[in-house]
């Protein structure tokens, strides 16, 4: 059986597999494969974690594996999780480990794992912690356990690296930003940056209490950071979720800038010209137009920044994204990084001389209708010829000014019905209609 979902393995603290016994097991099984792929005596693992509560003891179990096994850990606290991938490389570790649910609510929890170079685990490396997991404990030699030490200057090092991805010779100094963190694992170094590069900021959601992260606040709840910008007269806002590895912004107005947005300012408003994008199935048609107007090629990957990475990986590109904020730029991080992702966007404006709602003007994402359709079980909607007829039907409706978008939940028994068009009026009939047509066809 496999551990591993898309990202890492994630679930309810105290359910398996997220529980002490099971942290403490693997932590063990990926000391013993880190042992045996090793030429180095003493492998160094770093460990990071968000604000859960959970993750105090998540972090023991795992340290105490790792040790048992005869592995160094190297801890470094609450971190963003891009944060873990850089200390990763900058530390010369064979692993990096995080402990963090990202968006999910603070009684959830998960493990990730970084390679030395700071990317996601190959397949092979983590098939074979598995492999580990289904044999016993044994420790056969206590003249070689590992140790644990507490890394003190962690932030600094990671607030640096982030810092040197903002061009030297700009700052910030002419800006009021408001920084919604969350109260997540950016709550120290998130706000640390832009007030070192010079802004005057503002930190919402920097308390964190080890059971509100993510809770009515980060980049899955803007609302209070629209709020708050308004209120301080800031000149934009800048929102991470509990891991800070996705962001959204937020223009002086209150407007949601969200990942599409994002990668619309990086590919058309920069100096630089990318070479082409990746974003997903779910990224707005209003960038893959605009994209096809400025002559940038965009490539749709599956949903997931896993396969965002494969298709820069693929194409030798370097930005990436989701709607959702998760934001890759290979030339600075090796994974999504929030903070460096808001970093380019305000190198732009700083450049430009322009205000953030300048960089969108005329950007505006088409209405988008999506209708989750929930089964009794789950079936394929295109082996069923009736409904790949009503499918056709609406794409040839819609061509050439909008898309529809059929896509089967990967963790439960539901179809999505995303139908995205330049007339919310239109776009709405068809998405519910095609929804009932599901439903009526279900096996």
């Amino acid at each position: 059986m496999s551990y591993f979902g898309t990202d890492g393995i994630r679930g309810k603290f105290g359910e398996l597999p997220i529980t002490p016994e099971f942290a403490l097991k693997l932590g063990f099984a990926a000391g013993k494969v880190l042992k045996r792929r090793t030429k180095k005596t003493k492998p160094i693992v770093v460990l990071g974690k968000d604000t859960r509560l959970s993750g105090y003891i998540l972090e023991a179990a795992l340290q105490a594996g790792l040790n048992a096994a005869g592995v160094y850990v190297h801890l470094l606290g609450p971190l963003p999780t891009p944060a873990i991938a850089h200390l990763t490389r900058a530390l010369h570790a064979s692993l990096g480990i995080v402990i963090s649910a990202s968006h999910n609510p603070y009684f959830d929890n998960g493990i990730k794992f970084f390679s030395a170079e700071g990317k996601k685990l190959p397949d092979e490396l983590q098939n074979e912690i598995n492999a580990e997991l289904e044999k016993d404990m044994v420790i056969e030699d206590t003249a070689n356990l590992g140790k644990s030490v507490r890394v003190k200057d962690a932030n600094g090092r990671y607030i640096e690296f982030c810092k040197s991805t903002f061009p030297y010779h700009l700052d910030l100094n002419d800006l009021t930003i408001v920084v919604d963190c969350a109260n997540g694992a950016a709550y120290n170094v998130g706000p640390a940056v832009f007030r070192e590069l010079g802004a005057k900021v503002f930190a919402i959601h920097n308390d964190p209490t080890g059971m509100n992260i993510n809770e009515n606040c980060g980049s899955t709840h803007p609302e209070a950071l629209q709020k708050a910008v308004i209120e301080h007269k800031a000149d934009l806002g800048i929102a991470f979720d509990g891991d800070a590895d996705r962001v959204v912004l937020v223009d002086k107005d209150g407007n949601l800038i969200d990942g599409d947005h994002i990668l619309y300012i990086l590919a058309t408003q920069s100096s630089k010209k990318p070479a082409g994008i990746v974003g997903t199935l779910m990224s707005n048609m209003a960038l893959e137009l605009a994209l096809e107007k400025a002559e940038v090629p965009l490539l749709r990957a599956k949903v997931g920044d896993r396969y965002v990475l494969q298709g820069l990986e693929e194409n030798g590109w370097v930005t990436g994204g989701e709607p959702s904020g998760h934001i890759l730029t290979l030339d600075k991080s090796t994974t999504g990084d929030a903070i460096i992702a808001a970093l380019q966007v305000l190198t732009v404006m700083v450049e430009q001389q322009k205000a953030l709602h300048e960089l969108v003007d005329g950007f505006k994402l088409l209405p988008n209708v999506l209708v989750n359709v929930r089964l009794e079980a789950m079936f394929d909607p295109y082996a069923v010829p009736a409904l790949v007829t009503e499918f056709d039907k609406a794409e040839a409706q819609l061509k050439g000014r909008g898309r529809l978008l059929i896509r089967k939940s990967g963790t439960e028994p539901v179809i999505r019905v995303m139908v995205e068009g330049d007339d919310l009026e239109e776009v709405h009939a068809l998405a519910h209609s095609l929804a009932d047509a599901v439903r009526l066809n279900a096996v």
